[in-house]
């Protein structure tokens, strides 16, 4: 038996939930797993549903023959096979605590992810990368070459079959237009939990500031930097008795955490993106017992 995800997400309207479970009855498909809500502000309704097909029709015929439902409601319908694992392209620069807590967690399966490359604009992490038996891409970027740099990712992204982007502090800014074509599909993490210290070494400014409590962010990219749609969040609290030394290691810890959650949720099509904000739904019981990594 094969299990499913289907997502859906359509304007508000009556009968969207009885078509979809009557529609997998029919099929044959048993539900184990269903979230919704209905945002009554925007009228727009969403839903995820994890199924299994007890008579084998496979996912190209399900879809086909919903796409019917679809159409009468106006539907963005999805169906996705769980067993298939989703290919993922890191970029890092020259902090690599996220980097490697990734490697780690895929290595051990508690990300189970595709790690089809990893992008960087320095070497610092080139061995590390290799040794994981993961193609390393050095891709060098200034102000003179950006738009080439950026083709030469692109490449990589088509190449590789990428599905996600992830910015595991990859400290450049990428363009309007890459941001647009690749919409949905690049995740960043950043220490949005200090928005007024920007620049260089923030979490010594946070500490100057005498600050209570530290974090981290992880979004989709857009081309408003560090403001797209929010996955994930989490804090850690400080105190005065601590060195700023301390700050940059809870905030990488956080800022590793908060990432994995992110990449975790999107990859199980748990994130929908409603405008400016993203409804997440929990994870399905026993999926994945390190959801709550950390």
């Amino acid at each position: 038996m094969s299990s499913y995800v289907l997502t859906v997400s359509c304007p508000t309207s009556r009968g969207i939930v009885a078509a979809i479970s009557g529609y997998l009855a029919d099929k044959g498909c048993n539900i184990v797993d269903s979230s919704q809500f209905d945002d009554l502000d925007a009228k727009r309704f969403f839903m995820r549903v994890s199924f299994i097909s007890e008579e084998g029709v496979d996912r190209q015929a399900l879809l086909d023959g919903f796409a019917p439902i679809a159409e009468k409601f106006a539907m963005e319908a999805e169906i996705f096979d769980a067993a298939e694992r989703m290919k993922v392209l890191l970029m890092v620069s020259r902090f690599g605590h996220c980097l490697n807590d990734l490697l780690y967690r895929s290595k051990i399966g508690a990300l189970p992810i595709d790690i089809v490359g990893v992008v960087s604009n320095h070497f610092d992490y080139q061995k590390l990368v290799v040794n994981h038996d993961i193609p390393f891409h050095h891709i060098k970027v200034t102000k003179e070459n950006k738009p080439q740099a950026e083709a030469q990712l692109l490449e990589v992204v088509e190449n590789s079959g990428t599905e996600l982007v992830v910015l595991a502090r990859y400290m450049q800014v990428l363009s309007d237009a890459l941001c647009k074509k690749m919409s949905g599909r690049i995740i960043n993490i950043h220490h949005s939990f200090l928005p007024s210290f920007k620049g260089a070494n923030p979490y010594k400014q946070a500490y100057q500031r005498g600050v209570k409590l530290i974090g981290a962010t992880a979004h989709y990219v857009t081309a408003d930097l560090d403001e797209g749609p929010i996955i994930e969040q989490d804090t850690v609290r400080v105190t005065h008795t601590q060195s700023p030394e301390d700050y940059v290691s809870l905030g990488r810890d956080v800022e590793a955490q908060v990432l994995a959650r992110a990449i975790h949720a999107h990859i199980h099509h748990r994130v929908f993106i409603n405008g400016n904000r993203t409804i997440v739904f929990p994870p399905s019981p026993g999926s994945y017992a390190s959801e709550r990594m950390g």
